[in-house]
């Protein structure tokens, strides 16, 4: 568990900032395939949170 640390705390915060970014800024129209649905936009930002907190973790060689 604490191996994953930072992904865990980057998808969290990934989460919850495409929560946000559907809530306040989205797409009305629903042409948008990302922010257009809450879902979407949310499993976007975590993947996205991984990808960003993955990049600082230190390996061990």
């Amino acid at each position: 568990m604490r191996k994953y640390a930072l992904e865990i705390v980057g998808a969290g915060i990934g989460c919850a900032a495409g929560w946000l970014y559907w809530k306040y800024i989205g797409c009305n129209s629903g042409s948008c395939p990302i922010t257009s649905n809450p879902l979407h936009s949310s499993l976007y930002g975590t993947v996205m949170g991984i990808l960003l907190f993955g990049m600082f973790k230190k390996e061990n060689k």
